[in-house]
């Protein structure tokens, strides 16, 4: 299990401005934590800190058992073990592979102080690269391979060492998507054969969401929400969250004690009050695909909407509805057969029947609000 709680004033480098630092996550062996945020929010600096090589103000860092890390005065830390006291796994985005050595001594070199003779060191590391599908090609340097067989070799040198932790940072960005596929297949192998902590950062939110058994959003170095998946996209803390997870469907409204008005048009909606946002109350909500059907003719409890926008991707259809007196925007998928079927096109007028038992109520919270860390309502 990889336990991370910490907390800085600040943190950043020459080319981004200091941002506050504050994050809290668990992570049990076998599992997959990924972190999504936009670039700069901190993501890259949370791996550093679990590696050691960064260090919070505050907080704790605990794997397998031992406390890597503990700091509950501000910049006085009871505990802080070195980088390589750590046992952390760390895979680059750009590889950081010695081009002068050998994929074989690259992997190698990682084991230079476990103590093994360089026998072992090297029969350690062909056994990676074969676990790797690499055998054929140890005695190559890096610019002799193609990026995907660059960045296994990587992971068998963060691997090599056994460490109690894995960090990836974005290790699929760089490369095509064939490729990308053979490495998703790699990494969920090694997840049931190694039995460690994995932590990823990703702006690839299709990429966490198929990997990932836990979902962690960091905006502006704050974690504002972590969940698994279908949780975290069904059922964002707030709007932001929201927003960073790319749910198009996102609406203003008030909310008093179960009924659910829609700010700027003349619908309300009956929501079930779970007791936790006070009557009266701004919220922002979303309403999933599951919870929006679409008809062409009316009826007492739809609601009008024109086609405002229309594009066909295969077939996939997205449309885009104005509704009400606002025109708000409603995003809409289907299948080419559904749009046909229905007569929708440009300009035309369709009904909305909305599932108000699949509406997702959020409170208005800025980041720093410090009740963003409590459980979503």
């Amino acid at each position: 299990m990889l336990k991370v709680r910490i907390q800085s004033q600040s943190h950043g480098n020459p080319y981004h401005s200091r941002i506050p630092l504050e994050l809290n996550l668990n992570c049990a062996a076998g599992e997959l934590h990924a972190l999504v945020g936009p670039s700069g929010s901190g993501k890259t600096t949370i791996l550093r800190t679990i590696a050691g090589l960064h260090q919070p103000e505050l907080g704790l860092i605990e794997c397998a058992g031992e406390t890597w890390y503990e700091g509950r005065i501000a910049n006085q830390a009871i505990t802080n073990y070195s980088p390589a006291q750590r046992s952390c796994g760390f895979l680059f985005q750009q590889y950081a592979l010695f081009p002068h050595l050998s994929a074989l001594h690259n992997v190698a070199i990682a084991l230079e102080n476990s103590g093994l003779s360089k026998a072992a060191r090297l029969a350690q590391s062909r056994t990676w690269l074969e676990r790797m599908a690499l055998s054929e090609f140890a005695e190559r340097f890096p610019g002799q391979l193609s990026g995907g067989q660059q960045q296994r070799v990587a992971l068998a040198r963060a691997l090599a060492r056994n460490p109690k932790v894995l960090l990836l940072d974005e290790p699929f960005s760089a490369i095509d998507n064939p490729t990308r596929q053979n490495l998703y297949r790699i990494l969920a192998e090694l997840r049931q054969d190694l039995a460690i902590p994995m932590i990823l950062v990703t702006h690839d939110l299709r990429e966490a969401n198929l990997l990932a058994d836990t979902i962690t959003v960091i905006d502006q170095g704050i974690g504002l929400q972590t969940a698994a998946p279908n949780e975290l996209f069904q059922k964002p803390r707030n709007s932001r969250v929201a927003a960073l997870v790319g749910i198009p469907n996102v609406f203003n409204g008030i909310f008093n004690s179960g009924r659910l008005d829609w700010l700027a048009n003349d619908w309300h909606f009956d929501v079930l009050d779970k007791g936790k946002i006070p009557p009266a109350s701004p919220v922002a909500w979303v309403i999933p695909p599951e919870g929006l059907t679409v008809y062409s003719q009316a009826a007492p409890h739809y609601l009008p909407a024109q086609v405002e926008a229309l594009s066909s991707i295969g077939q996939i259809a997205v449309v885009r509805f104005s509704v009400g007196a606002s025109k708000e925007s409603l995003v809409w998928e289907a299948s080419s057969a559904e749009i046909k079927r229905l007569g929708i096109q440009l300009g035309s007028t369709v009904f909305l029947e909305l599932d108000a038992s699949k509406i997702h109520i959020m409170p208005l919270r800025p980041i720093n609000d410090p009740r963003r860390l409590l459980p979503a309502a």
